[in-house]
């Protein structure tokens, strides 16, 4: 399997939610098991059923960030020498030339991304299209609804 491509952020968010799993919702969940036992009949107790598929979504989250884990090229923009172009992890203010409209992106790895949060996957046809480009640069990007011009205003390391 390939490097998964994440910022310090994302691996801190993907570590915390590993922790939740395994020291809160987990033990809750084999309590709720050892609860719903006492109640009799296995076969017939949704009580019992419906802790144990609450197990099996923990147990597969769990997994998945731990895979995630293991995979992660964690990438630290702080630790670039800004060299003036857009790279992953970097902060980027453009402009829409057909509306007008500013937008502020920070590119980073496909868990990571939140569009409404402004943070946009490495992989997005707007990061790819970013990617490499320098202050003041006019970028074209493909998008569904056709072909969008925007000029870089900023770019910031942080």
């Amino acid at each position: 399997m390939n490097k998964i491509p994440m910022t310090v952020q994302g691996i801190e968010k993907l570590h915390a939610e590993l922790k939740h799993l395994k020291n809160v919702v987990r033990p809750k969940i084999i309590y709720a098991i050892a609860e719903s036992r006492k109640h009799g009949d296995l076969k017939e107790n949704a009580e019992y059923h419906a802790a144990r598929e609450e197990q099996a979504f923990c147990e597969k989250r769990i997994k998945e960030i731990e895979s995630k884990l293991y995979h992660a090229q964690v990438i630290d923009i702080k630790n670039i020498k800004f060299n003036g172009t857009v790279v992953f992890g970097s902060t980027v203010s453009v402009l829409n030339l057909k509306s007008k409209q500013k937008f502020v992106f920070c590119i980073v790895g496909d868990d990571e991304s939140n569009f409404k949060n402004g943070l946009i996957s490495v992989n997005s046809p707007i990061a790819r299209s970013l990617i490499g480009h320098k202050v003041s640069d006019v970028v074209i990007v493909n998008t569904p609804s056709g072909k969008m011009k925007y000029e870089i205003l900023n770019i910031k390391y942080i």
